[in-house]
């Protein structure tokens, strides 16, 4: 699977985008479709709580898979969305099943 990041308004560590690259190979394991990820890291309004906005965007054959989340850090986001992720990707996978 490519996994492309993009933090907007900061620099993401090595360490941040390591967990992500993690936890993005549980939605990978969950199905063999999943081409590409997108990952969006966004601060929205830095003294503010809850301004770590976190989008993921999976491509999967027929396809995509869509989640955004706003946190208080970029790892609960991230916790968040795979949560989503695998949710939905466990319907799709049904879906095609039935077809």
């Amino acid at each position: 699977m490519d996994i492309k990041i993009q933090s907007i308004h900061f620099d993401a560590t090595e360490k941040l985008q390591a967990f992500i690259g993690k936890k993005l190979e549980k939605v990978s394991k969950a199905s063999d479709d999943v081409r590409k990820a997108d990952v969006v890291l966004k601060v929205e309004k830095p003294e503010t709580t809850k301004n770590k906005h976190t989008s993921m965007k999976l491509s999967v054959k027929g396809g995509d898979l869509f989640v955004e989340k706003t946190c208080d850090t970029f790892e609960e986001g991230v916790d968040l969305c795979i949560d989503s992720l695998l949710r939905q990707v466990e319907k799709y996978k049904e879906k095609q099943k039935s077809k």
